[in-house]
């Protein structure tokens, strides 16, 4: 069987976990108003791992986003 290339990205090579300040401006924007499954999708990462970076951050969920699933 042959071997798949892993491809490169461009720029600087990134340890794996590490967030780039581009990601976490995108996570401080999207989370309050939005589901984190959408936003882990956006930013091409696990659910979990975004919840816990969130959580660091101390980003919270909006009070109005939370009344519109019903939980406020």
């Amino acid at each position: 069987m042959a071997k798949k290339k892993a491809k490169k990205k461009a720029g600087k090579k990134l340890i794996k976990g590490m967030w780039t300040k581009g990601e976490t401006s995108l996570l401080t924007r999207l989370f309050p108003n939005t589901p984190t499954v959408v936003v882990a999708k956006k930013l091409g990462r696990p659910h979990d791992a975004v919840k816990r970076k969130a959580s660091r951050m101390r980003l919270r969920k909006s009070k109005r986003y939370m009344k519109s699933i019903g939980r406020a």
